[in-house]
């Protein structure tokens, strides 16, 4: 049985963490591939090296252009043929954070991104997104606390930051059915025990 799930979140929210845990657990029963977005194969890695380029200041729709160019290449390069064989596709990140962070944070307008990114996927919504909720402060510490490497995206306001959140939630109300809300300021074993129960859910 072929799924397409995927992980959202804003930035600290414990995504990579989850998805590794999740294939880890789901492994034991279904054949599983992770992913991640921008990146997943050469093509979408190089552009998310200067998306993400501190150095590269950028207009909002050429960010949001870029975003969608790799989403593309990576969809027919990897994530279809997977779903093809049969496998369950875990992606960290996919349309709703163009939606959230270019759509809604930038400012450009969530119609606008939702047709450039249609175009781009012609159709191919995830099967089941968990949004991985927590409040930016939150987050932006973690990464700190972390000392994970600091991108041109974490380095922007605390308001953009919370547009972000905003973004999310209004996607979470526009789409009850596919996104389904996970409260990521618990532990990582809470976390996955509840992104778990989803999944099992929809595997039914």
């Amino acid at each position: 049985m072929s799924l397409f799930i995927t992980i959202e979140g804003p930035e600290g929210s414990g995504k990579s963490t989850i998805v590794n845990e999740i294939k880890e657990v789901l492994s034991e029963k279904y054949p599983v591939i992770t992913t991640r977005e921008p990146g997943g194969i050469k093509i979408s890695e190089d552009i998310r090296n200067i998306i993400l380029d501190d150095a590269n200041a950028m207009d909002y729709r050429t960010e949001a252009l870029l975003f969608a160019a790799s989403r593309r290449q990576h969809l027919v390069e990897k994530v279809l043929p997977a779903l093809n064989e049969g496998m369950i596709v875990i992606c960290d990140r996919f349309i709703d954070s163009s939606l959230a962070y270019q759509g809604h944070a930038r400012g450009i307008g969530m119609d606008d991104i939702r047709t450039i990114n249609e175009f781009a996927i012609e159709g191919k919504y995830p099967d089941l997104t968990l949004y991985l909720r927590v409040e930016p402060e939150v987050g932006l510490s973690r990464i700190r606390e972390n000392a994970r490497e600091i991108n041109r995206l974490d380095k922007e306001t605390i308001e953009f930051h919370q547009h972000v959140v905003e973004g999310y939630d209004q996607l979470l109300s526009m789409y009850p059915e596919r996104i389904k809300l996970v409260d990521a300021a618990q532990s990582v074993e809470k976390v996955l025990a509840d992104c778990l129960e989803i999944i099992y859910e929809c595997l039914k």
